[in-house]
This record gives C-alpha cells, sequence and structure tokens, in this order.
C-alpha cells in the first residue's frame, strides 16, 4: 500500500469503516468516494450535510445527542450506532476531519509533498516528491527511505499512520508547523527539519506518446478534473486514440466522473441510481467526442465514481477495457450532521451502469485481461481500433 501527505483516514471510525481506501496516491477515507450530486450525499457535491437525517441516520443522531447531553462523547456513541449497520463504508466523522475532506476534493491539502510505500519487511520508501514542496526543496527524492517522523521510528508502521504522522493530524497542524523527517539514502541517514504547506494535487496528467496517442492519467476524481478531461480530448492529435488510465482511481466527485464520460459521449445515459429507493439518473452533456478510438485502464484499485465512468464507457461501446477486475463499490454515503458538529455517512443506496449492471461488490470486468503490462497491452489494443 501507498500515499501521499494529501490526505489519510480518519483518526477515529468504526469498525465499519475501517477499510481505508487508495485514493490513487493520496490517503482518503470511504467518505470522499461514491457520493452523488445534489442535496443527498453533499460530501462529494460540496453541499451542506443534512441537518435531518432519516432511518439509520436519525438513530445515529439520536445516539449522539443522548450521549452529549450525558456528558459523554457523541463521535464515540455514534461510531457505536454506526459500528451495528455492519456496512464498511459507514463512519464518523470529526468536524475538522470532514473539513479535511471537503479540500482535499479542492485539490488542495496541508502536508510537505511526498509519496511513501511500505515495502517488505516493513522499511517505509519515498515514492514521489512534489515539485516545489517542501520534501523538494529539502533534496528529498523518490528511492529515500523514511526513518522516523518527529523522532517516532515508522519502519513497519501501516503507511496510513505514517501519513497521519507526517501531516500532524494528532495536533491538527496547519501550514507552517514544523516536521522533523528522518532520512536515508544508500549508506547516508540525517535530519531534516521541513514546513508543512498548503499544497495542490494534479489529479489529471496528460501526455502523448510517440505513435501520437494521448494518456489521460486520472488520479482522483477532484474538483475540475472533468474540464481537465475535456479539454484533454478536445486538444488531443485529430484522429488519434486516447488511453484512459484509471488505475489506483478510487473515486472523488461523482459529477466530475459523469463530467469525464461527457469527453467521450454525446449526451446519454452513465447511471442509475437510488437513494432510499427513489430511482434517479446520470446524463453525460451533450457534444462528446464519439468517434475517438479509446481505452480504458483499470485494476484492482479503481473504485467507485473510477468504476461508474468505466461502466458507462463500457456499456455505451466508447471503449474498450484493459486491466484487471476493479474493486467493486457501487454504494452511495449520505452525510448528516450531528449535534457536536461532526458528520455521519451512512450507505442509502447502490448505482448502476448503463445496462443494468450493479458494481458493488463484482466490480468491473475487462474486455481483455493484462497485468504489469497493460499500458503496453492498452497501446496496441488502440492501434487496433485506429485502423
Amino acid at each position: 500500500m501507498s500515499g501521499r501527505d494529501l490526505f489519510c483516514q480518519p483518526r477515529r471510525f468504526g469498525r465499519g469503516a475501517a477499510l481505508t481506501l487508495v485514493f490513487a496516491s493520496v490517503l482518503v477515507a470511504g467518505a470522499a468516494t461514491g457520493s452523488l450530486p445534489g442535496d443527498e450525499p453533499g460530501a462529494a457535491s460540496g453541499t451542506t450535510p443534512s441537518a435531518a437525517p432519516v432511518g439509520s441516520q436519525q438513530e445515529v443522531a439520536r445516539a449522539a445527542a443522548e450521549a452529549m447531553a450525558e456528558g459523554k462523547s457523541p463521535i464515540e456513541a455514534a461510531e457505536r450506532a454506526v459500528s451495528r449497520s455492519g456496512n464498511r463504508w459507514d463512519a464518523v466523522y470529526s468536524r475538522g476531519e470532514y473539513e479535511e475532506f471537503q479540500e482535499a476534493l479542492d485539490g488542495e491539502y496541508t502536508g510537505v509533498g511526498l509519496s511513501a510505500r511500505r515495502e517488505r519487511g516493513g522499511r517505509i520508501e519515498v515514492t514521489e516528491v512534489a515539485t516545489g514542496s517542501p520534501a523538494a526543496e529539502a533534496g528529498i527524492r523518490a528511492g529515500d527511505r523514511l526513518r522516523s517522523v518527529d523522532g517516532r521510528e515508522v519502519d513497519g508502521r501501516p503507511v496510513t499512520e505514517v501519513v497521519s504522522l507526517l501531516r500532524g493530524d494528532a495536533t491538527d497542524a496547519d501550514a507552517g508547523t514544523t516536521v522533523r523527517l528522518g532520512v536515508e539514502r544508500g549508506t547516508r541517514a540525517w535530519t531534516e527539519t521541513l514546513r508543512r504547506a498548503r499544497l495542490s494535487t494534479d489529479s489529471v496528467t496528460v501526455r502523448t506518446l510517440p505513435d501520437g496517442a494521448t494518456v489521460i492519467r486520472i488520479a482522483a476524481f477532484t474538483k475540475g478534473s472533468g474540464e481537465v478531461v475535456r479539454e484533454a480530448v478536445r486538444h488531443a492529435p485529430a484522429a488519434s486514440g486516447v488511453v484512459l488510465d484509471l488505475r489506483a482511481n478510487s473515486g472523488g466527485l461523482v459529477t466530475e466522473a459523469v463530467t469525464a464520460a461527457s469527453a467521450f459521449l454525446d449526451g446519454g445515459l452513465v447511471a442509475t441510481y437510488d437513494v432510499d429507493g427513489e430511482q434517479l439518473a446520470l446524463h453525460a452533456e451533450p457534444g462528446g467526442d464519439s468517434a475517438r478510438p479509446v481505452v480504458a485502464l483499470v485494476d484492482g484499485g479503481t473504485m467507485s465514481a473510477a468504476e461508474l465512468l468505466t461502466g458507462a464507457l463500457q456499456d455505451r461501446g466508447r471503449a474498450v477495457v484493459v486491466g484487471s477486475r476493479t474493486f467493486g463499490k457501487g454504494s452511495v454515503q449520505m452525510p448528516s450532521r450531528l449535534p457536536d458538529g461532526s458528520v455521519a455517512e451512512l450507505t442509502v443506496g447502490h448505482y448502476r451502469t448503463p445496462s443494468g449492471r450493479g458494481v458493488d461488490g463484482r466490480g468491473i470486468t475487462p474486455d481483455l485481461e493484462a497485468g504489469e503490462r497493460a499500458l503496453q497491452r492498452a497501446r496496441t489494443v488502440l492501434a487496433g481500433l485506429g485502423r
């Protein structure tokens, strides 16, 4: 598992929310994925969480209110109520954690700008350093070993915990606060003190291959990412194909995924979903490029909104899907504000692809299985489509 100090799992979470999602190289908990537009799933659409929860949400709110009246922890009471749902995506977040989620979906975060992964044996290795970040200015680079954070040894720790230390979650550290890193490179070991900063993440990267094909890599569906994809398709070389790389993309803003789908579809259905039994639909905007050859690259880390996009392009015959079976998160979470300002997110429904396929627990099966050489296979398929 790998992660960037952009975002990490909540410090408090119930049994059902223990699984942390990999938001590309960004760690993020379930509250930031799978939410749909409109008033219902405000977490992802940027709306205010509902003040009038219903059903199981009402039960959670009542438990929090009773605990608060008795001088006990509302969050802990809400977590116990949430755990009874048995749904792994249900969770409770403090006010600060929820605000961090929203900031991350806006493509901004407080950190030092490095990504790390846990190697065999428990070593923590730096995998990427953001250009212009505090880590980059300090000379830290990919391949360095991270030995400690603020004097705490990190070998053997879960990478999510390391990310939390880098961000300073325990103290709600702001930009400008310092963090001391123990770093090793070959035979050299040293300590570096960095000052956290407000950073932005480029969730979409575009490159043109020597054969003229365009590779659009979407690391996460953050605010504005869908329009970046549309612009990339508009400016791609005429008659060239597109490889849409959704590997390790565990979702984000579903509205942005729909906008991305609009780059390849001339209107029409993208997905259907239900909220407390009410059937709703998501549609692409008209005017997309419906002729350019497209190959979508996916893997087991392709989740939620990324699966919604993949399913739409596959069902609508707009993309050949290459890679391995996707994760299978097709549930919808609705947030509600609790009496102390914390937020509970409970599952209220599921979405389906245009042909009516359910994704939750099943994932999406690619048209062509491919492993480590998936990109090369995608380019071969794309060349065939072009001909």
